[in-house]
C-alpha cells in the first residue's frame, strides 16, 4: 500500500470553507497506530478519523479519532463528518448504507441518523455515547489565566466552572458577555498550569466558554480552546456542546423536558458553525443528547505512504 485516499469535509455548516474541517480516511485497513497519528499530525486539523471494519458485524464501522497529538475516545464533529462521508457511499465494507449507522468507538457505540436533501446525505444526527458526568469545580482564576481575562469575567450565577463529559471531558465556564467572549485569548502557560491540576482524564485540558441571555437561554455563543492538543481554537466542538447542553438542562427546575439548543461557534475565527442539540430530561435526569449538523465536501486526495 503506497497511498491511501482521504476526503475532507466542513462540518456543522452547509457553506464550504466555514464550519470545522475534518479529514476522513474511509478505509484505514493496514495503517498502524503510529501511522494514524502521523497522518493526523500532518493534517493538523482538530481531528482526523480512521474508519475500520466493525468488530461486531451488527455495527457499521469502527471509527478511531485522532487529534494532532493523541487518540481520543469520542468527539462530535468527527462523527457527524464521518457519517456524512460514509453515508454518501454505496456501501461500507461490503454492506449497503441504510438510514442509520452504528460506530464502534473507545467511548462506546455511537448511533447515527443520516439526513438527506434531494436524495443526498446533507447532515447527520449522533447520539452521545455516555450519560452526563460532572467532575470537579474549577477556580475562576484558573479559567481567567487560560484565556487572558479578569476573574470577574467568569460568571458563577448559574454554575461554577466545572468539568463535564458525555464521552469526552471538557472544562466549561460561562462568561459575562460577547465582549468578554471576543476578548478571550488562549495562554499556553495558563493551560499547562491548569492541566497540572486536572483530576479527570480523556485528553489534555480543553476549555469551552460560552455566553447566553436570560431572554433567549437556549441560543448560545461559544468558543473552545485546546492549545495543549495543538488546537489553539476549534471552530465547532460537538462533544463539548453536548456536555454543556446536558449540564444546563440538568440545572433547570423542571423534572421533565425536551429542549432544542442551538450553539453558534467559530464566529471569531471566520468559520461560523451551527450545532443543534436535542436534550431529553426525565425525572430530573438527562437521558438523551442528540447532536445534529450539516456537512459539505471540500477536498479529495491521497496520502503518500511511500515513494
Amino acid at each position: 500500500m503506497d497511498t491511501i485516499p482521504y476526503i475532507t469535509v466542513d462540518v456543522f455548516t452547509s457553506t464550504r470553507f466555514e464550519g470545522n474541517p475534518l479529514a476522513v480516511i474511509s478505509d484505514a485497513r493496514g495503517l498502524s497506530d503510529a501511522a494514524m497519528q502521523m497522518i493526523a499530525t500532518e493534517f493538523n486539523y482538530s481531528e482526523v478519523t480512521f474508519v475500520l471494519p466493525p468488530e461486531d458485524p451488527r455495527n457499521s464501522a469502527r471509527v478511531r479519532i485522532f487529534t494532532p497529538t493523541m487518540e481520543i475516545p469520542f468527539a462530535g464533529h468527527p462523527n457527524v463528518g464521518t457519517a456524512c462521508v460514509l453515508g454518501r457511499q454505496a456501501e461500507i465494507f461490503g454492506k449497503p448504507v441504510g438510514e442509520k449507522l452504528r460506530f464502534e468507538e473507545q467511548a462506546g457505540i455511537v448511533e447515527v441518523a443520516l439526513k438527506r436533501s434531494g436524495g443526498k446525505v446533507a447532515a447527520a444526527a449522533i447520539r452521545a455515547p455516555q450519560p452526563l458526568t460532572i467532575g470537579d469545580v474549577i477556580a475562576e482564576e484558573t479559567i481567567s489565566r487560560c484565556i487572558g481575562l479578569e476573574p470577574g469575567a467568569i460568571v458563577k450565577t448559574n454554575h461554577a466552572p466545572v468539568f463535564a463529559s458525555v464521552g469526552l471531558n471538557f472544562a466549561i465556564a460561562e462568561l459575562s458577555g460577547l465582549e468578554a467572549l471576543s476578548a478571550a485569548r488562549p495562554d499556553l502557560a495558563g493551560f499547562q498550569a491548569a492541566a497540572g491540576h486536572q483530576t479527570t482524564s480523556g485528553h489534555d485540558f480543553s476549555l469551552f466558554v460560552y455566553v447566553r441571555t436570560s431572554e433567549d437561554p437556549w441560543n448560545i455563543r461559544a468558543r473552545m480552546f485546546a492549545p495543549l492538543d495543538n488546537v489553539p481554537e476549534d471552530p465547532a466542538t460537538g462533544s463539548a456542546s453536548a456536555a454543556l447542553g446536558a449540564y444546563l438542562v440538568t440545572l433547570t427546575a423542571e423534572a421533565d423536558m425536551n429542549v432544542r439548543i442551538t450553539i453558534e461557534q467559530g464566529v471569531e475565527m471566520g468559520r461560523r458553525s451551527i450545532i443543534a442539540l436535542d436534550v431529553t430530561k426525565c425525572d430530573g435526569t438527562v437521558t438523551d443528547v442528540v447532536i445534529s449538523g450539516s456537512c459539505v465536501a471540500v477536498m479529495r486526495g491521497q496520502v503518500i505512504l511511500r515513494d
